[in-house]
């Protein structure tokens, strides 16, 4: 205890230079590379409650008043194993959400069918690739259709650049599926066909259960005057799989605000939110809306920062003949300028509020605040288990950390000017 308080004195005496070192490429990938070590992110997992203490720490450590806010969503299932198995072969499965309730834990060992009669057999189902996050209509009512066929299991293989095991974000009001639906990817197709072609059964072992009333929490934390408007700054924790490019990222540049803000006492109110539930409905950054976000007319800005903020493009060649993955800027119309300012060396595209809004900023437009901008994309891994600290590095961390806390000092110094 008394080494943190002897490291978190150091920080305030430092001012302006342990601010300029938490931007650097090094000290965000060391964020990241932490955030990966908590393994797996579903909402309600350990990974999750890992994750949640690790960021209640280091905002506290920087000065910041910390409160957990608990999040309850109605439910959660839970892998516990996973697989599949056909000529001799092992197959990376996982349970599509969501299951069957009585079909939570079930083996089956069936013949694989593409066409036909499928009455009894497992039918291989595939959706293209769409470089969408969330299930929509289209892909349940193609899901739909299949099951009304009456096959004992659907495969799904969701086309990706990776072709992993991909899944799409659900809600908390989507119906299970009427048979039990596994997600396969495109790497198992060779073996796969073959067992189609032979009539060669393919077999499935799944361990699950389903949880209700699931506890998660969000981490809220808040520095500086309670008088005249809020700056809110959000991050989802929580995804499929590790998702380390696909989170990571943002709470490194999120934490890096976070501790510029606290060791230069920038002279403004703060409150920082990290959310839970992003794949299962947005539950943290529903909850946080309703109870505990500022008004919209006590909000000077609200700054989120969302999916793959700095990701590799796909891994072909060195990592400094990679480009970034496609991302965008999302933004209120008042925040173009300030953005051309602050984000011109981060390469972008805009999304403006009248084209549309993605992610969680989606919910944050709804609500009514006017003045916000992020950053949310996809890349390569996104959504899949591939998505490891292989897809991103410090020369892609830095830029855009150093172009969101511009774009926050910028407003802090200029107050509504900095939005036109």
């Amino acid at each position: 205890m008394r080494w943190m308080c002897l490291v978190a004195l150091a920080a305030l005496m430092a001012g302006p230079a342990a601010a300029k070192d938490v931007v650097s490429g090094a000290s965000l990938y060391a964020d990241v590379a932490r955030y990966a070590s908590f393994g797996l992110h579903r909402f309600g997992s350990p990974g999750d409650r890992a994750t949640a203490d690790w960021i209640a720490g280091e905002l506290s450590n920087a000065g910041f008043a910390i409160k957990f806010q608990p999040v309850v969503l109605g439910r959660q299932y839970v892998v516990e194993r996973a697989s599949g198995e056909a000529l001799g072969a092992t197959i990376e499965t996982t349970p599509f959400w969501w299951p069957p309730e009585d079909k939570a834990s079930f083996r089956l060992s069936a013949p694989l069918a593409r066409d036909g009669d499928v009455a009894g057999k497992i039918l291989w189902l595939e959706l293209p690739f769409d470089g969408g996050a969330y299930l929509g209509p289209s892909h349940r009512a193609t899901i739909a259709a299949a099951a009304a066929r009456r096959p004992a299991a659907i495969l799904l293989m969701i086309g990706n650049p990776a072709d992993e095991r991909f899944a799409y974000n659900v809600t908390q009001e989507d119906a299970p599926w009427p048979v039990p639906v596994m997600v396969v990817g495109a790497k198992a197709r060779g073996v796969l066909e073959r067992a189609v072609a032979s009539e060669a059964p393919l077999s499935f072992d799944v361990a699950g259960h389903y949880e209700r009333n699931v506890a998660g929490r969000n981490v809220i934390a808040e520095i500086g005057s309670d008088r005249g408007p809020a700056i809110v700054v959000s991050t989802p924790m929580t995804g499929w799989y590790s998702c380390v490019c696909e989170r990571g990222p943002g709470i490194a540049s999120f934490l890096a605000l976070a501790r510029t803000v606290a060791a230069e006492r920038w002279p403004a109110h703060f409150v920082f939110v990290a959310t839970a539930g992003h794949e299962i409905g947005h539950g943290g950054m529903e909850l946080f809306l309703k109870e505990g976000a500022p008004a919209p007319k006590a909000t000077l800005a609200w700054v989120h920062f969302g999916s793959s903020n700095a990701c590799y493009a796909m891994p072909e060649g060195s990592k400094s003949e990679r480009a970034e993955e496609e991302r965008y800027l999302v933004l209120s119309k008042s925040a173009v300028a300030l953005t051309d300012e602050t984000f011109a060396a981060v390469a972008a595209k805009r999304l403006v509020t009248e084209q549309r809004a993605v992610g969680e900023l989606r919910d944050v437009h709804a609500a009514g605040y006017a003045n916000f901008l992020g950053m949310a994309g996809r890349h390569h891994a996104f959504h899949t288990p591939a998505d490891d600290l292989g897809a991103t590095g410090p020369d892609i961390l830095a830029p855009v950390a150093s172009a969101f806390i511009q774009s926050v000092r910028t407003i802090v110094d200029r107050g509504d000017a900095a939005f036109k």
